[in-house]
């Protein structure tokens, strides 16, 4: 076992699990984390002549993290044979007894975010953004075509009535923020009330269920390094069924220039040369068969969703749970939100 790096756990059990699994035989060698901190913890290295990325819940596992790390699992190796950019599962351990947590491994992702910048092929070229945009929205598309049943995925979700719960679910998860000491509230946002009573007057009748990402923001894919294609959508914690409309819905909600006020997260320069948000959504209709008709409900309720999870972090914040920096960033960007809302519910 080579690594000179400190892990919050022991990667000797891990070798022993592999060869157990009939993954190869050796010794883990080149050892590099990549993630950490309060985040799921993503450590990549080499064994038996492959390069591999496990990834596993935070050093103190909250609740549900485990069965959350099991589930991404399922939904890509469900992906595998697919036209959807994804990590490939090598193999998945739903025994926490092993590292102290469920885990499962990947094959590394070749390529960058460009949330945290732009190669210069890319940066250079406008033209190459504008089809990294098209590449970014095909994805979406791309995973609403899977029959999740042939999938495997018939019981990974609920997908009845899974659009008319969703004002409900959300308005009781910001209610639940009350219990968080110094949180001044939902009267301190926005238009909370005007936006949940659209969408509940609004509600599409029906719609044609399929794999949800659920949070399919321009910060939870990777480009490829040489190209505008998209090398993999990561990050599949919120994966469920239900309308995947929400998925495209979630790009406009979060897009720079689509309406309303800018966010001040998920910030990507230069930007010139991406699509406009009309363009996108024109692009997903030309590869999708799904009705478009009421896409502003859709995007009004992906503001709506995304601001209460964000304002969830700053009640945290305000509580002395989560760090103060990082809660006014995000009330700040859950406050823009509703008001992006806003201006979809005018448009």
């Amino acid at each position: 076992m080579t690594s000179d790096i400190a892990l919050p756990f022991d990667l000797v059990p891990v070798a022993e699990w592999m060869q157990a699994e009939g993954l190869g035989q050796g010794e883990i060698t080149d050892v590099r984390q990549l993630a950490g901190g309060t985040q799921n913890i993503l450590v990549k290295f080499d064994y038996a002549g492959q390069s591999m990325v496990l990834r596993r819940p935070p050093a103190v596992p909250r609740p549900g993290n485990n069965e959350t790390m099991m589930r991404e699992a399922r939904v890509l190796s469900a992906l595998s044979g697919h036209d959807v950019p994804h990590p490939g599962v090598i193999a998945s351990c739903a025994d926490e007894s092993v590292i102290g947590a469920c885990f499962y491994l990947m094959e590394p992702i070749s390529g960058f975010n460009p949330v945290n910048g732009l190669p210069e092929l890319h940066a250079s070229d406008a033209n190459m953004r504008k089809a990294m945009g098209y590449a970014y929205v095909d994805g979406a598309a791309a995973l609403g075509k899977v029959d999740y049943i042939e999938a495997g995925l018939s019981d990974f979700g609920r997908p009845e009535n899974y659009l008319q719960r969703q004002v409900g679910r959300w308005r009781k998860q910001l209610e639940g923020y009350r219990s968080l000491e110094n949180w001044p509230g939902p009267q301190s946002l926005p238009y909370v009330e005007r936006i949940a009573d659209y969408l509940q007057a609004n509600c599409p009748a029906s719609f044609v269920p399929g794999i949800i990402h659920g949070d399919y923001v321009i910060g939870n894919v990777m480009f490829c390094n040489d190209s505008p294609a998209l090398a993999a959508i990561v990050d599949w914690e919120l994966a469920t069924i239900g309308d995947p409309l929400i998925d495209l819905a979630w790009i406009i909600a979060t897009w720079r220039g689509s309406g309303g006020p800018d966010l001040p997260v998920l910030i990507v320069e230069p930007w010139d040369g991406f699509p406009r948000a009309e363009e996108l959504i024109e692009r997903y209709s030309r590869n999708s068969d799904r009705d478009l008709s009421n896409i502003n409900w859709y995007i009004v309720l992906a503001c709506y969703k995304l601001a209460i999870i964000l304002e969830g972090t700053f009640a945290r914040a305000c509580a002395g749970k989560a760090p103060m920096e990082t809660g006014r960033l995000l009330h700040d960007t859950t406050v823009k939100l509703f008001e992006r809302a806003v201006f979809w519910i005018n448009r």
